[in-house]
């Protein structure tokens, strides 16, 4: 794949994405739907500004799949909103039963990768689910968990190669910010998928201060 062709598809599809964003936000404010297709019209949005964060990712990246620039530095997130917003864009697109529960909970990570990490954790539970995922998030000894259950047949029972290639994706994602990745078998009788995610103080107990590359990995 040569160079211009690859900025000439990017460019394509940057035009593409943006055509539906404006589709779908002219729909949001139209008079003439009712409020249960303006929020799944809410929930597209919400995706598709997602995927001008990723596709902008790749245009930081050389034609010759160099990284122009070093990984983003980790921000201070609250992991319990996005994690609540990526599960009500999944509950959209699967018929299983996905549950939430979480708890404030701040942590240090790029929100693109923290995005794409438990994207890629939920379309493996939903794929091989029979019926129900669960998703939690907490907060304790410096650490956020996020924990993603399913009933499927356990990991390594079902089908393996997005699944592999999916958590493979996941670890990278995570270990690159400090982090770490957990599976085991849960309650329901499936997988269960822990990401351990660096803390950040709660709001009430952040400072102004600029949080130091050294200063923000945890000391369990």
């Amino acid at each position: 794949m040569n160079s211009l062709w690859r900025r000439r598809l990017r460019h394509d599809i940057r035009h593409e994405l943006g055509t539906i964003i404006m589709l779908a936000s002219a729909v949001a404010v139209a008079d003439d739907i009712g409020d249960r297709s303006r929020e799944r019209v809410e929930q597209l949005l919400g995706e598709t500004r997602w995927l001008d964060h990723l596709l902008r990712r790749l245009d930081e990246e050389g034609d010759d799949g160099d990284t122009r620039e070093p990984l983003p530095p980790p921000e201070r997130i609250r992991v319990d909103e996005l994690a609540a917003e990526v599960v009500t864009g999944m509950r959209l697109a699967t018929a299983h039963e996905v549950g939430f529960a979480g708890e404030e909970a701040w942590a240090h990570m790029d929100p693109v990768a923290l995005w794409r990490a438990l994207r890629n954790v939920l379309d493996n539970a939903c794929r091989v689910a029979a019926g129900r995922v669960n998703v939690q998030v907490r907060a304790a000894r410096g650490w956020v968990t996020v924990q993603v259950d399913d009933d499927g047949p356990g990991f390594g029972q079902g089908t393996a190669g997005l699944a592999s290639l999916g958590l493979g994706i996941v670890h990278d994602l995570i270990s690159e910010y400090g982090g770490g990745l957990e599976i085991r078998a849960c309650e329901l009788g499936g997988a269960r998928v822990r990401m351990l995610l660096p803390a950040a103080p709660p709001a009430a107990m952040a400072t102004a201060e600029t949080v130091g590359a050294d200063d923000w990995r945890p000391h369990p």
